[in-house]
């Protein structure tokens, strides 16, 4: 029996014996790297201490079956390691350790687990496990090798393993122990850029003293980009580094970095660039990219821990650096439809977005006007560097400008052509028909032309429908905006409710959808063996348990070609019963009733318009998720939360109307009631933009899965990244078949990515009369280098607490309790997140975009608009929100010290904003009155 070796004797395959990390480390030692003199106590060993004292049975009776309760992973996890500690260690397997210990020189030394499932190419389970540095002498040594045991069982490592399905019989632990870099520096390295994928990228993170505070993250670290294949400092982030661990007589403590050193960098160029070529030299031993733990003693760099990393992005293209107009005669500006459309499009989208969007603005100008200022070629959206914008034919921008007051004067009347009346009568129940008229159609059954034919007239539909809710939006925007701007003008006083109080608690889609959801909860909470099956199983197994949803919305579940789910008469979908016939549990089932009727109601709405990315009718995962939130105990009921909010808003109107005079009581009840009538009618009408969606997705994969038939594409998702042009010659008679593109769609994914990291103009070209607006606005249409992003306030409030970036659905799943939701933009899909987070921070929106909306629902600051927030955020860092000053700090950055200059200048923007509403308003409040009070003229 091996009790211990030395760590050249093992390699990549002596992982059950000595576990992945140890594994590693005698690879490096075999290629010459600088690895620190070291041994390995082996997973014989653990498995001779388990046996040796009775443990392995009492660690299987401990660990939860699968559950998501983490108190049952805490109580398991204080159970077994106590068996560690108090257990004893045989005598021969004591002298082996001691005797390895001996062999080099018995100093101090770092203790660190190597467990059997770690450090691999498909799961690093990084920071499961424990590491103990500064160990000296026998029985310090001998504790923590037995401590390392025991963190086996910590209470994230088997939740861990638990969510990976790895059985807990079947894990091992080895120990590494090594001599002990004194180091005066040490980080972790990336051989490849973790956050765009590119191979030929070095990314190092560098601290001052011991590398325990990097990788607990407990320090900020100085960040450093290096072009591998050029040798060169692609860029640099020095950061203000507080604290070091650093060596003392009893192990290792934190302490104050020294102010000179704070903000100097760890690592010059060219240290930097020695230790990313070792790095270089290691990933090519592998094969594969690695993490990198390093440390530094003087001079000398050592190679402490090396790994694959996992979930590594695909490679990005370099993104784009101009952007220049498409031509002389055109405006290009991202507003209106691109607000739902933040990332660059995929292309079949791109081709077809531009002219149904042409086609919807031209019919409802000259529905509007009966004259139409818009002519074929006028308006557009085409793509620059991948991002819509709205693309306006200089001279028929000056046309449709000049109409403006004509338009909005329609809009705004109470006629049959106002815009609600339109949405409500017209435009929502059209939509509706042209959805529900495709219900019964199979898919197997129609041909190649016909299917595109239905992608077309569903997309127009989309389109058209949201042209039409673009007339809502406006009536929605100025009825809450004039409301604000004369009650903040002319009636609030300094003690009053802020005008937002009197138009939140009312109901939307939004809304209603969270409800369903958490009566959902509610119900399921209230059958035990259900609510341990929702918290025990994957979504994946829930999902299939009742045939809901798919990962991609493209198939058909019953397999005979038709859409899977039916659309009733209103346009909304209507699964059948779920078949329980098959003795499955009855309350299960009856969830499985209860969500698919949720996702009947609500389950079309957007993340993105563009229709490559799913709605949660294709995958449902996310609501599961939220579900089980409020399943825990999270989040606070929406009901309770809705009537204080009402009471609120009605205690204030009391108070309010009762100090006022006849006239002015008039004016604010006249203006309360446009605007609480109007401003929740924008949420509904944004809500019910994806009805076609699920269905026009089905139709795309079916025509994607003909496509791969054809040999066209590789998968059926790959349809997405096909031109309209492509498709249509896919299924076009010929002698040959057509070429397979999926080279070429690789190309165009990496494309893709490397402009996604892109920040769009808000217009082009610059030099335009659209240049005098950029003063009226925020700094959010440049990129911002500093470590203050500023944007638009759209929630009061200030929140400190770590960022969670989330790029989709897909992302849902990352953001914790208390976490700060960063996203380029929030659609009524995206609503459910909001009883998690304690803040949210987006790249588009403003005061009355739908995250500003939500968030004042919810209570928590909001700063929208902010054009780089997903890009210099970093996920896992703490900021801070400020709502009120419409700012959000960075680490590094103190917002205390901003906050003694920010009420000052906060005032100076109310007392400007309340000269500007007075001039504004004055006409609109004289107006009014008059039509209310056509006697008291004086007034």
């Amino acid at each position: 029996m091996s009790y211990t070796g030395r760590l050249q004797s093992f390699g990549r395959d002596d992982i059950a014996a000595v576990g992945g990390k140890a594994a590693n480390l005698g690879e490096l030692v075999r290629a010459g790297q600088p690895v620190p003199p070291g041994f390995v106590v082996t997973t014989e060993s653990y498995q001779t201490f388990v046996d040796a004292n009775g443990l392995a049975q009492a660690i299987l009776d401990a660990v939860p079956d699968g559950t998501d309760d983490e108190a049952a992973y805490d109580r398991a996890s204080a159970s077994i390691r106590d068996r560690f500690t108090s257990g004893t260690i045989d005598p021969k397997l004591r002298r082996a350790i001691l005797a390895a210990y001996l062999r080099i020189d018995r100093g101090p030394v770092a203790v660190r687990s190597s467990a059997t499932a770690e450090d691999l190419a498909d799961a690093s389970f990084a920071g499961q496990q424990d590491t103990y540095l500064n160990i000296e002498g026998d029985d310090a040594v001998l504790d923590a090798v037995r401590r390392c045991w025991a963190s086996l069982w910590t209470a994230r490592a088997m939740s861990y393993r638990a969510r990976r399905g790895i059985d807990p019989d079947s894990v091992r632990l080895a120990v590494v122990v090594q001599r002990l870099v004194d180091a005066d520096a040490a980080g972790v390295m990336f051989t490849a850029n973790p956050s765009n994928g590119r191979r030929n990228q070095t990314v190092i993170s560098a601290a001052w003293g011991l590398g325990e505070a990097v990788v607990s993250g407990s320090v900020n670290t100085d960040q450093i980009v290096i072009d591998t294949a050029k040798q060169a400092v692609l860029s640099r982030e020095p950061a203000d580094k507080a604290v070091m661990t650093v060596r003392t007589p009893t192990g290792t403590e934190e302490i104050p970095v020294p102010p000179d050193r704070r903000r100097a960098s760890v690592l010059d160029d060219a240290a930097a660039l020695e230790l990313a070529r070792m790095g270089t030299a290691v990933a090519e031993h592998f094969g594969v990219p690695q993490d990198i733990e390093w440390a530094r003693s003087g001079e000398q760099f050592s190679i402490v821990q090396s790994r694959p990393i996992t979930a590594l992005p695909l490679p990005e293209a370099d993104p784009p650096t101009s952007w220049e107009p498409l031509d002389d005669h055109t405006i290009y500006v991202r507003g209106s439809i691109v607000e739902q459309l933040p990332d660059p499009l995929t292309p079949l989208f791109a081709d077809l977005i531009d002219a149904s969007v042409a086609r919807s603005l031209q019919d409802l100008f000259g529905e509007l006007l009966g004259k139409n200022p818009v002519s074929p070629g006028d308006v557009g959206l085409p793509t620059i560097n991948g991002y819509a914008y709205y693309g306006y034919d200089k001279a028929a921008m000056r046309r449709m400008l000049a109409l403006t007051p004509k338009v909005l004067g329609v809009l705004r009347t109470n006629g049959p052509r106002s815009g609600i009346t339109r949405w409500r009568t017209k435009a929502h129940p059209r939509y509706r028909r042209i959805v529900a008229s495709w219900q019964d159609r199979s898919l197997a059954d129609l041909t190649p032309s016909e299917l595109m034919a239905g992608v077309r007239e569903l997309l127009d539909a989309g389109t058209e429908y949201y042209t039409s809710v673009q007339t809502v939006i406006p009536v929605a925007a100025s009825s809450e905006t004039i409301f604000s701007k004369v009650y903040n003008a002319f009636i609030r006083r300094p003690d009053d409710a802020a005008a937002e109080t009197f138009v939140l608690g009312f109901d939307s889609e939004p809304i209603r959808a969270e409800k369903s959801l958490y009566d959902l909860a509610q119900w399921s909470g209230g059958h035990p063996a259900l609510l341990a099956t929702l918290l025990r199983s994957s979504n994946e197994e829930i999902l299939a348990e009742f045939g809901v949803g798919g990962s991609t919305g493209g198939r058909d579940d019953d397999g005979d070609g038709h859409v899977a789910r039916e659309l009733g008469s209103d346009g909304h979908s209507r699964n059948g019963p779920v078949d329980d016939s098959a003795g499955a549990d009855p309350d299960l089932a009856e969830f499985g009733h209860r969500f698919t009727a949720h996702l009947d109601s609500y389950g079309h709405a957007v993340y993105n318009l563009d229709f490559a990315n799913a709605v949660a009718a294709d995958d449902p995962s996310p609501l599961l998720d939220t579900v089980r939130f409020y399943l825990r105990g999270g989040g606070r009921s929406p009901y309770d939360r809705q009537r204080d909010l009402a009471e609120r808003r009605e205690q204030a109107t009391a108070r309010i109307r009762e100090r006022l005079d006849p006239a002015r009581r008039a004016l604010f009840d006249r203006l309360l009631a446009w605007a609480q009538s109007s401003a929740p009618i924008r949420e509904d009408a944004l809500a019910d933009m994806g009805l076609a969606w699920p269905l026009l997705r089905r139709l795309l994969s079916e025509l994607g899965r003909r496509a791969v038939e054809r040999g066209v594409i590789g998968v059926s998702e790959e349809v997405f990244w096909l031109h309209w042009s492509e498709l249509e010659a896919t299924f076009r008679p010929a002698a040959e078949l057509p070429t397979n593109r999926s080279a070429e769609i690789e190309k165009r994914k990496e494309l893709w990515r490397g402009q996604r990291r892109a920040t769009p103009p808000q217009w082009l070209p610059k030099g335009t009369w659209l240049d005098s607006l950029e003063s009226m606005m925020p700094a959010t249409t440049v990129e911002q280098t500093g470590n203050v992003l500023t944007g638009l306030g759209g929630s009061a409030g200030k929140v400190t607490a770590t960022a969670r970036v989330l790029n989709g659905p897909e992302d849902f799943g990352k953001l914790e309790p208390g976490d700060v939701l960063v996203a380029s933009i929030t659609t009524p899909a995206w609503t459910s997140l909001f009883a998690r987070a304690s803040a949210v921070v987006t790249d588009i929106g403003g005061p009355l975009s739908h995250s500003s909306i939500v968030a004042r629902e919810y209570g928590i600051p909001a700063v929208l608009g902010t054009n780089v927030a997903t890009r210099r955020i970093a996920s896992g860092s703490t900021i801070t929100v400020d709502g009120d000053a419409g700012r959000v700090f960075l680490p590094g950055e103190d917002s205390a010290a901003h906050d003694e200059v920010s009420p000052v200048r906060r005032n100076q923007r109310r007392l400007a904003a309340g000269i500007v509403a007075a001039a504004a308003t004055t006409g609109v409040a004289v107006i009014l009155l008059r039509r209310r009070h056509a006697t008291r003229r004086d007034t």
